[in-house]
């Protein structure tokens, strides 16, 4: 495995190194992967439930794939619902709900689907929008887009780490930002 530079950082009581790799030429970004990272799933949940003690919601909605285990142990701790916007259309999700995303990590144009079946969940409803680091606002856009053509409320955005020099960001519930890195800028 390649050695890579890393950035520290403690999120919600848990000290972590994120590995830094470049997403552009000339701009690195450190990677938040909650994947199979119990510890930290637990503690962000715990923390961002205490956080929104006093928002009134009914339903989470996080995209697809690295913020499902944190909606999971929210709804899990909140006793709140959780739906999960899929990146890719499948049959069995009928007549989905569709909007358009640009991703960061990956630089290309990607798709958030609301299953049929999720639709009258949210319907009418207030809802949490849910992701692990909110950088670009292309998914919260897109997430956006969605609710609105579902008929739903947005209560709040919640993420675990924003990223960036976003002057918006500071209406989003987060438990940390990350900066950005140009050129060969040494994590501070």
């Amino acid at each position: 495995m390649q050695e890579r530079e890393t950035y520290p950082i403690n999120i919600a009581g848990v000290e972590r190194q994120l590995p830094l790799f470049e997403v552009k030429p000339g701009l690195r970004i450190a990677i938040l992967n909650i994947l199979g990272d119990i510890e930290l799933v637990d503690a962000c949940a715990m923390e961002l439930n205490r956080l929104l003690s006093d928002t009134n919601y009914d339903v989470i909605l996080t995209p697809e794939a690295k913020s499902i285990p944190l909606a999971h142990m929210l709804s899990k701790i909140s006793g709140k619902p959780y739906v999960v916007l899929r990146k890719e259309y499948k049959p069995y999700m009928g007549n989905a709900i569709s909007a358009e995303t640009l991703s960061i990590t990956s630089g290309k144009p990607q798709t958030l689907f609301l299953d049929e079946k999720d639709l009258e969940l949210i319907k009418g409803k207030r809802i949490i929008l849910l992701d692990d680091v909110i950088s670009t606002g292309s998914t919260l856009q897109g997430m956006h887009l969605v609710m609105d053509k579902a008929g739903a409320i947005t209560a709040r955005e919640v993420g675990i780490l924003t990223e960036g020099d976003r002057a918006e960001w500071r209406d989003i519930l987060a438990l940390g930002h990350l900066p950005l890195f140009f050129g060969q800028d040494k994590p501070c």
